[in-house]
């Protein structure tokens, strides 16, 4: 068989190649054929739906609006992801806890849990109560879906005319979506939820269930949750016995309770239920004649004096009573009660100061809002202001506020820099410009002391001395990488804050040594406290004691170790230098006569927020000034009203106790005084105290008489004292209580007496 030459095979694939070209291109003329004649039928078929004209306009609109719309349900549906996971829960069900809290003296201060009364079903409110309600806050609340943008716009336009300002944009169903899901803080993302949650609820419920949520649920001022616990605690009697006067009265507070409580401003009250009266009018509900009889006579509550409800207090500590049942540390009780740290006496003073404090100067400094919290060194909880106002706002500025603390932030950068030996108080530091990367910190003055010890640095609160001990300390651990250095560092000074009570998270920036980080109040002062106590972490606490319902305690505070975080050297050292803040630095105005004071001031960037964090041996306390929306303030630092409502709370807090020194420092002139008479000095002038004409002792035995109109029972007890503060017996043991009925009157005596009174703790003198 004869082999084909190459030429041969050289002519076959050319022929073979010409051949597969030809069948592509052949390929590609009849695919390009048929795909143009079935375009063309497709034309021919797409023609007979063509439109020109008006028509092809809206078709256009038509198409670009479905288009925009998908997109927009698809960005909806994004923004309602955390709405919605705050219904993934049986979000009806009633909380399973019921705490009644008692102060340190065992007199109940309040209760939390069960808020709602469901004794009432809705069909028995009273009708005049309900027309009152819906045709002051929500007129369309039976037509809506939820959001009402008509009365939205007419809210709006009848502010802006200067009419009687009683009408809200927000409808009943968004506001009960408040009230169970979210807290009153002012934010457009808290507004996205409510509005999203409303909605939810709609579909969910039933008008007149979320009409009856409401009414149960809401806030109406003195301690008080739902129409039911408001009528009995304004006008003592059962709801469904109230008269059209006093239906208006309570129908004005579910949007300001506490600016419109009788109790407190009775003329107002009785304005806005005037209001409410013309709005039930204006609704169709009455005539203009039935409600003359009730502007003739408007309501009246009964006496009763403004009580110190410690509110944000008690949200706190039922928040804590909840964690530690969900930890398990309470068994299976859920009807408990819980023995607290708080210091009626110092609440009061706290939130009059306070108060005081915002409305002389809050105008001039453009500042709305303030937080403040006391505590004991070991971490219990004496006092807390939350805001400026409960009733306008449960949002809890001093836990659940994370803002700036600026300088006062110092001193765990100070105390990271004692902690690894390379810096003593006298240690020489430079104050001079420094930059990590292209950032330079100035200080407050934008000038440079030049050669200092380091007091005076924390006494001045120089800004560039946090960043080169950031930067040392990372170079004590042989990085020489300047950058590196002080990144090593940053991470050791957020690990000791960490260990010290900040439980917010520390971003790692090169600002953080001078306060660029954010945490909370309660932190700030849990922070100090390890000063205070001689080093050791102080976790902030509101259950010094929990009992169920048989009277059994199954919870001791006291039971638990407390873990050492700085040694007391460093305490010793930093207390000498935040000591000296107050007497000779920025902190001057927290100066108490007599006592030892040490803390730090804080203010930041634009002057957003203002600090001042102090303590003595008894007591902690942590001072934020700013405002909800972030905007600057009028100049204000901490140095100034911060400081300033320091000291007028801790003043008279610290008159009549014993005065205890703090850890490494000599004693204060009272103490030592004190140490010389064998006792605590009385104030000097009781009189002239910031309580008014009374002693603080006085106030605290007085106060004993607040159960002297109501039964009380208690459970005897025989446990030995425990010294945990000033307002604890000091003294002695306790005795058995062999008095568990004793009458509120002879309670009180025996607090005079210096006695334990039933369920709690005096001094004993």
């Amino acid at each position: 068989m004869r082999l084909p030459t190459l030429t041969e095979i050289k002519v076959r694939l050319e022929r073979a190649a010409l051949a597969f070209d030809a069948w592509v291109n052949a390929g590609l003329y009849d695919s390009g054929r048929s795909t143009g004649e079935a375009y063309e039928r497709f034309r021919r078929v797409m023609g007979r739906f063509a439109v020109r004209g008006w028509k092809r306009v809206l078709l256009d609109l038509t198409s670009e609006g479905v288009t925009i719309g998908t997109g927009g349900a698809v960005l909806m549906l994004a923004f309602a992801q955390p709405a919605f996971q705050l219904t993934s829960e049986n979000w009806l069900k009633q909380q399973d806890l019921a705490v009644t809290f008692l102060d340190r003296y065992g007199t109940e201060v309040g209760r939390r849990g069960i808020k709602h009364d469901d004794s009432l079903k809705l069909d028995e409110f009273p009708d005049i109560m309900i027309k009152a309600l819906v045709s002051t806050e929500d007129r369309r609340f039976y037509e809506h879906w939820g959001i009402d943008p008509i009365g939205t716009l007419r809210a709006l336009v009848n502010n802006s005319k200067g009419g009687n300002g009683t009408q809200g944009g927000s409808s009943i169903t968004q506001q009960l979506a408040k009230n169970l899901f979210l807290t009153n803080e002012r934010s457009l993302e808290r507004k996205i939820n409510e509005a999203f949650l409303a909605l939810w609820l709609e579909s969910h419920l039933t008008k007149n269930e979320i009409l009856k949520l409401y009414l149960d649920r809401a806030y109406m001022g003195g301690g008080t949750f739902g129409a039911v616990a408001a009528a009995d605690y304004y006008f003592g009697k059962p709801l469904k016995d109230i008269s059209l006067a006093e239906a208006a009265m309570l129908a004005g507070l579910f949007k300001a309770p506490t600016k419109y409580a009788p109790h407190v401003n009775l003329p107002a009250a009785r304005a806005r239920a005037a209001d409410v009266l013309h709005n039930m009018v204006e609704a169709g509900f009455v005539t203009e004649g039935q409600i003359q009889t009730a502007l003739r006579n408007p309501a009246t509550p009964v006496t009763r004096t403004r009580d110190i409800t410690a509110d944000y207090y008690l949200d706190w500590a039922f928040g804590e009573i909840k964690a530690m049942a969900d930890a398990g540390k309470l068994r299976n009780d859920r009807v408990l009660t819980v023995k607290t740290p708080l210091d009626l006496a110092i609440q009061k003073r706290a939130d009059e100061v306070v108060a005081d404090i915002l409305r002389k100067s809050g105008d001039a400094m453009d500042v709305d809002e303030a937080a403040m919290v006391i505590l004991d060194p070991d971490g219990a909880l004496r006092a807390m202001v939350g805001g400026a106002d409960y009733g306008e706002s449960q949002f809890n500025r001093a836990t659940d506020a994370l803002r700036q603390p600026g300088s006062s932030f110092k001193p765990y950068v100070y105390s990271a820099a004692l902690n690894s030996g390379l810096f003593k108080p006298d240690t020489t530091v430079v104050d001079s410009p420094v930059c990590i990367g292209n950032w330079c910190p100035q200080n407050y003055g934008r000038s440079y002391a030049g050669r200092v010890p380091m007091w005076l640095a924390v006494a001045k609160s120089i800004n560039t001395i946090p960043i080169k001990i950031s930067i040392a300390l990372g170079k004590g651990m042989g990085i020489t990488h300047e950058a590196k250095a002080a990144k090593a560092g940053r991470a050791k000074i957020i690990e000791l804050a960490h260990k010290m009570g900040i439980t917010s998270n520390l971003i790692d920036t090169v600002s953080m040594p001078i306060g660029s980080d954010e945490v909370t109040v309660i932190d700030q002062a849990a922070g100090y406290a390890v000063f205070a106590n001689g080093g050791f972490r102080a976790k902030p606490y509101a259950a010094m004691e929990v009992k169920n319902s048989s009277g059994e305690v199954i919870y001791r505070h006291a039971d638990e170790a407390p873990e050492r975080v700085l040694s007391p050297q460093v305490v010793a050292d930093m207390n000498f230098m935040l000591n000296k803040v107050v007497e000779e630095g920025t902190g001057k105005r927290a100066q108490l006569e007599g006592v030892k004071v040490a803390g730090k001031s804080g203010t930041t960037n634009a002057y957003r927020d203002a600090w001042f964090v102090g303590y003595t041996g008894n007591y902690v306390g942590a001072v934020w000034f700013g405002n909800d929306d972030h905007t600057s303030t009028n100049k204000l630092t901490g140095g100034s009203l911060p400081a300033q409502t320091w000291h007028d709370v801790m003043e008279p807090a610290h008159q009549g106790i014993e005065i205890k020194p703090l850890p490494g420092l000599k004693e204060s002139p009272r103490a030592a005084q004190q140490q010389a008479s064998g006792g605590p000095t009385a104030p000097i002038d009781p009189n002239a105290s910031a309580y008014g004409k009374l002693s603080r002792r006085s106030f605290e035995v007085i106060s004993g008489l607040n159960g002297l109109f109501r039964t009380v029972e208690r459970v005897p007890s025989a446990e030995p004292a425990t010294k945990t503060g000033a307002g604890d017996a000091q003294k002695g043991t306790r005795k058995p209580d062999d008095r568990a009925a004793a009458s509120p009157l002879e309670r009180a005596r025996a607090m005079a007496e210096g006695e334990r009174a039933p369920g709690g703790f005096v001094e004993v003198r």
